[in-house]
């Protein structure tokens, strides 16, 4: 990946500054991540040889409280790539009025290549080194893309250990054994569901039959599918790495849930016909939610979606010139700042809970995470209306202005 990502990122920001007459001394300074850090992650093989790992943790902004952010293991992990997540990670929190900053981190390398050993050692050894940026106070990594519960245990036993006592509130995203919290696991598609609601009753279009494909069927996807599927909706085509499955009568959420679990992918269900993952963006229904990687609605594809509402569960799926075709041709894109909070959210109540050592039932972190969604998507919904622009601009207006203020607030120190 290029620094387009980044770029990508600062374009939106520099946009929102124009379009709200941002004081050019604060845009100066939201530009800069407030910290990077890149560290080497040697660790031991299985085989004997020492392997040397590249890891990074970025810092984006403070001002409103410590930098929350996931970690990620990926063979396509870039600074650049960090920087833009940590940026977005910022307005996102903003945006849902949760006092965090954004921060992110990753190691570049493929998890699946290493046996459960050396992926332990990996991420003891990269918690570690970036032991000075990480703590409760401080910063709060999170799963992302190629990590999970056990890995978040792992740091957060690293991180108590050099403490001499139990730290749960340093990560987020834990198994409940060791302070994680319930409903976590499925906040991010609960909260893309939430925002879909949302969006086809705004819309007056009615939420049962309204037709939804589903790219990425993963840890967001594939609960973003059953729980649309509660709602009423028709999900009609969904994909993967391997490959994608079609229905225009609608796909079983329990059938294509077995089949996953046995083959390990949703290509070749035979519940529907096989299409690939570039023919599964262009078909015709109601909602599309990306829920993979960056960048996969693009100038390119972006005239031959036919979705009418674009549902962003991923990070950044849609490039700026996709998002002005999308304007052009009136198709309402949920930015992945909104759509995809409820994770972040449901962290938030984790360490929240962490913190004063009292935990909630599942059905309380869905009722506050539903509300902070419901009226986070209103606050954006009412901004883009009243300052006639997208729904991009408006949620990346209402993050910058809000961490702004902070900033304003404090001042620069010294």
């Amino acid at each position: 990946m290029s620094g387009s990502v980044w770029d990508q990122a600062l374009a939106q920001l520099d946009q929102a500054a124009g379009i709200m007459n941002l004081d050019p001394n604060v845009h100066e300074v939201l530009r800069s991540p407030k910290r990077t850090l890149i560290v080497s992650v040697p660790i031991r093989m299985d085989d004997g040889t020492v392997r040397s790992f590249t890891g990074y943790r970025v810092h984006h902004n403070t001002s409103r409280g410590p930098s929350k952010g996931g970690i990620r293991y990926h063979p396509s992990v870039t600074l650049e790539e960090m920087k833009a997540l940590a940026m977005w990670m910022t307005w996102k929190c903003a945006v849902v009025g949760i006092p965090y900053g954004g921060a992110k981190g990753g190691v570049v390398v493929n998890p699946k290549e290493l046996s459960a050993r050396e992926l332990e050692a990996l991420t003891r050894r990269y918690a570690s080194e970036i032991l000075p940026l990480i703590g409760p106070e401080r910063d709060i990594p999170a799963p992302d893309v190629g990590t999970d519960e056990q890995i978040m245990a792992w740091i957060m036993d690293t991180y108590s250990m050099n403490s001499g006592y139990s730290v749960p509130g340093v990560v987020t995203g834990k198994p409940i054994s060791v302070g994680g919290s319930a409903g976590r696991r499925t906040a991010t598609a609960r909260g893309v569901m939430y925002v879909t609601v949302a969006t086809l009753k705004q819309r007056a279009m009615p939420v049962d039959e309204a037709r939804v494909v589903v790219q990425g069927y993963g840890k967001v996807g594939a609960p973003a599918v059953e729980l649309l599927s509660e709602q009423g909706c028709v999900v009609v085509g969904v994909s993967d790495v391997g490959g994608g499955v079609y229905n225009p009568r609608g796909l079983s959420p329990v059938g294509l849930a077995a089949h996953q679990a046995e083959t390990k992918t949703v290509a070749g269900y035979e519940g529907g016909e096989p299409v690939t993952n570039e023919e599964l963006l262009e078909l015709e229904c109601d909602v599309l939610i990306p829920a993979a990687l960056e960048e996969v609605l693009t100038a390119d594809n972006a005239e031959r979606v036919r979705a009418r509402i674009v549902v962003e569960a991923a990070n950044g799926p849609t490039t700026p010139e996709a998002d002005e075709i999308f304007h052009e041709r009136k198709v309402h894109v949920v930015p992945d700042i909104l759509a995809n909070a409820g994770g972040v959210t449901a962290s938030y109540f984790e360490w929240v809970q962490d913190l004063q050592a009292y935990f909630w039932t599942e059905d309380e972190v869905n009722a506050r995470l539903r509300r902070v969604i419901e009226e986070s998507y209103i606050a954006v919904l009412e901004l883009a209306e009243d300052r006639k622009v997208t729904m991009r601009q408006a949620a990346t207006i209402l993050g910058v202005q809000r961490v702004a203020e902070a900033h304003s607030t404090r001042g620069l120190f010294p």
